[in-house]
């Protein structure tokens, strides 16, 4: 036992020159099974392939969501826009007593 400077060290424990206990040579025995170190191992790997898929679907909707935000949120603006104009106009007309369709040119 290494020397220490201050304090109260309790002495070791020794079990009498008996090995360890049942429980923890079948514990053992277990944590070092091949059956043990495989599931090990593809727990690992999902684990693995899970972080790899989250950060790729994480850049994959920023791309989605950047893009959305370029191209479609200004042409629905516009439609919306183009829409309140025709209406716009279709009041005018109706306050205006004009016919809100062209007549059709005659034969």
């Amino acid at each position: 036992m290494a020397a220490r400077k201050g304090g109260v060290s309790l002495p070791e424990r020794s079990n009498g020159g008996r090995s360890d206990g049942i429980l923890s040579r079948v514990s053992a025995k277990i944590s070092q099974s091949p059956i043990v170190y495989r599931g090990k191992r593809a727990a690992s790997d999902a684990g693995f392939v899970a972080k790899k898929l989250l950060k790729s679907t994480g850049k994959a909707a920023w791309i989605a969501g950047t893009t959305f935000l370029i191209l479609v949120v200004p042409l629905i603006i516009e439609m919306d826009r183009e829409q309140q104009l025709n209406e716009l106009e279709l009041q005018q007309a109706s306050l205006l007593g004009t016919p809100s369709a062209p007549l059709a040119p005659p034969k």
